[in-house]
């Protein structure tokens, strides 16, 4: 993600599909090697886009993989949903080692499922979760110790995003709209949306949001200073889900129903 503001927000982006397979891309991080990884819910999986567009997988047998944090040492956070568990794996390690369990008990339902967007958040060196089931978002130490409530009263909070400022963004998925927290554990709409599920920021002063409402599946921007939305892609979406946006402006974004990730290139 960048790190600051970079002038005006493209004005339109050229689209175009760099991985279709038969796996189910949901979550995104870089590697140290800036390749894309990506989660897969439905077969316990994290994979690597390769530069021919297939995917390798690096990891398999969780529970319900979904958000992804590349932490400096080269250790892969990764939040298991079924299991409301944060795992890491090491550098080089095949097996994870557990981080949290959140308190919550998930269902596999819409709306009552476990832990799923996590962020980083590079002014604190610490953990973001949100815990979808209770409704309250946590911070914690990268080993997973001193966690600490920062907010609370969401219905199903899935995603989560820090600012260059240090600003937390959380999309509550089934209570809907983005929120930003405050003191205090206050919070603040700073984005509307039906079904938001996960957020980043694009380094020119705006949101970049989910919808996977099927009424609406698209991907939207929208300023934190106020104002209108932009669609940014529709078609094709079915359930978008994962976002990522590139330290050049791009924006990878990933569905797990159509099976594809997209890369949206701004146009000079």
């Amino acid at each position: 993600m960048p790190t600051r503001d970079a002038g005006p927000a493209p004005s339109s982006y050229r689209t175009t599909v760099v991985h279709r397979g038969t796996d189910h891309p949901d979550d995104l991080v870089l590697d140290a090697s800036g390749a894309l990884l990506y989660s897969d819910y439905t077969n316990g999986t994290i994979s690597r886009l390769r530069a021919d567009g297939t995917g390798v997988v690096i990891h398999r047998g969780l529970d319900g993989p979904e958000g992804l944090v590349l932490l400096a040492d080269g250790s892969l956070v990764v939040a298991e949903e079924n299991t409301n568990r944060v795992l890491a794996y090491a550098p080089g390690a095949a097996a994870p080692h557990v981080l949290t369990t959140l308190p919550g008990r998930p269902v596999k339902a819409t709306c009552h499922g476990g832990v799923d967007g996590i962020a980083w958040d590079a002014t604190t060196h610490t953990l973001v979760v949100p815990d979808p089931v209770t409704g309250t978002i946590y911070r914690m130490g990268p080993d997973g110790s001193n966690r600490t409530a920062l907010s609370s009263g969401f219905v199903h909070p899935v995603g989560a995003t820090v600012g260059p400022d240090g600003a937390v963004y959380v999309a509550d998925e089934c209570g809907g709209d983005v929120w930003r927290l405050g003191a205090g554990g206050s919070h603040t709409r700073v984005a509307r949306a039906s079904m938001p599920d996960d957020l980043t920021l694009d380094g020119h002063g705006n949101l970049v949001v989910t919808d996977v409402r099927h009424t609406n599946h698209d991907v939207r921007r929208w300023p934190l200073a106020g104002g209108s939305s932009t669609v940014l892609a529709r078609a094709g979406l079915v359930e978008p889900q994962g976002l990522l946006v590139d330290a050049a402006g791009r924006i990878y974004v990933s569905d797990d129903q159509t099976d594809v990730i997209l890369l949206l290139t701004p146009v000079p």
